[in-house]
């Protein structure tokens, strides 16, 4: 298996002084299990339960004390009790409420056990079924792989370290371009790409695609808490592929019959699950940011790749010359978004894009992001700078002088007139950059 970029975030956890249990959220099949297993290797003692099997959640259910209940798991994997550091990963957390409370004395009575915790359905149940012990344990967010996750399956190694430093030859782009055309057309699940690397077999991949499709679908009784959620969860994933990147309504949306209430239920459901975001406008021109959660968000999924196999959008993406060019840019937008995101292992993190408060106005930009004290207009679009007529109306009322365009050509910096006459800097970033965007902008 490849390496993934969250392996450098696990040693940074583990290195803490006042260390607390770590659980691990995310979409299934991200990964999570193996990227600990991987992990787990660094360690002189390395102990797995899944608590998928009842034998296994016996364990949290009679044990006595913490001690006895890390006696146990030891027994339970068949390992003796030895010196040096040990890892403890409880997979599927989720089916154990006593596996849930007991993080809390890892923690206390035993803080040198390095403790981590994941769930495919964990996400579903947060603040529903059960309580998580508050102050006691941190997590960490796992996304599809990332483009330069991507170099790093296809062995492209010193490219994978160019694009880390942001020193890609301009001799590159092309080959580098190709390579991200290629990682926005398959997405970034690691089964998809991990078997790609292998086989570079296009085809190959839709049975994939479907498999865990149909793994998400199957899901939905777990998700849901009623007959009608359970359709309405069931209609988000079998329709909403093809409004990725779209601002949506909730009420009637992909042309059903049900309402706003019922379906803003469901995916805020789904968010948990973290299978798809609703990104809300911002009408602020300065940190700090405010949603506006009364207008339209949009809908962005977790996985390029998947959004392009239901949405039935993978000849267009294929053909496309320019990915700006496909499916009206749209999945342009959808690819940068997973970018944005999958750099930061933060859950809390959200994205948020920008409207002017002006009756009428047409005006939006793609994205915001915080750069240190500033606020970051970023449009994903070719063109000419002077159509750039929404980053213009954005940079005329912000404090400060620097834009974002994402776009196929090459990096540069543009010296920039608003029409009122103020001067700004547009940072042109090529598509591959979008990963490592703030080391390319100024401090």
């Amino acid at each position: 298996m490849f390496q993934r970029n969250a392996t450098e975030q696990l040693k940074k956890w583990a290195e803490k002084e006042n260390r607390k249990p770590l659980i691990l959220r995310g979409a299934r099949q991200v990964g999570k299990t193996t990227l600990i297993h991987e992990f787990g290797k660094e360690f002189s003692n390395y102990l797995y339960i899944n608590l998928e099997d009842k034998q296994s959640t016996a364990i949290f259910d009679t044990a006595k004390g913490i001690d006895d209940v890390l006696t146990t798991i030891y027994l339970y994997c068949n390992k003796a009790r030895t010196d040096g550091k040990t890892l403890l990963f409880i997979d599927e957390i989720q089916n154990s409420a006593n596996a849930i409370s007991k993080l809390r004395y890892f923690y206390e009575e035993i803080p040198s056990l390095f403790v981590i915790a994941a769930g495919s359905l964990l996400e579903s149940l947060i603040d529903v079924h059960i309580s998580f012990p508050v102050g006691r344990v941190e997590y960490m967010a796992i996304y599809p792989c990332t483009f330069n996750e991507f170099l790093g399956a296809l062995g492209e190694i010193e490219l994978q370290k160019a694009l880390i430093s942001g020193s890609i030859p301009d001799a590159l782009h092309l080959k580098s371009m190709n390579l991200f055309n290629t990682y926005t057309l398959i997405g970034g699940m690691p089964e998809v790409v991990n078997h790609y690397s292998k086989h570079k077999d296009l085809v190959a991949l839709n049975d994939i695609y479907e498999s865990l499709l149909i793994g998400y679908k199957d899901d939905v009784e777990k998700y849901s808490h009623n007959q009608t959620m359970t359709q309405v969860i069931r209609y988000i994933l079998q329709e909403g592929w093809a409004f990725a990147a779209q601002s949506i309504s909730l009420g009637n949306f992909a042309g059903s019959a049900y309402k706003s209430r019922e379906m803003g239920e469901a995916f805020r459901t789904l968010e948990k699950t973290m299978l798809l975001e609703l990104v809300y406008p911002t009408l602020s021109y300065s940190i700090p940011v405010t949603r506006e959660l009364r207008r339209s968000p949009k809908l962005i999924w977790f996985d390029t790749g998947l959004v392009n196999y239901s949405a039935k959008l993978q000849k267009e993406v294929f053909g496309a010359r320019d990915i700006q060019d496909a499916w009206r840019g749209r999945i342009a937008e959808q690819i940068v978004a997973q970018e944005l995101i999958a750099k930061d292992y933060r859950v809390s993190n959200k994205r948020t894009f920008w409207v002017r408060d002006k009756k009428g106005s047409q005006a939006e930009v793609d994205f915001v992001i915080q750069h240190e004290n500033m606020l970051i207009p970023i449009e994903v679009k070719s063109g000419h700078n002077g159509k750039l007529k929404s980053l213009h109306s954005f940079m005329e009322k912000t404090n400060h002088s620097i834009a974002v365009r994402v776009w196929s050509n090459s990096f540069s910096v543009d010296k920039v007139t608003t029409y009122t006459g103020k001067n700004f800097e547009l940072y042109n970033i090529p598509f591959y950059y979008v990963g490592i965007l703030e080391k390319l902008l100024p401090k």
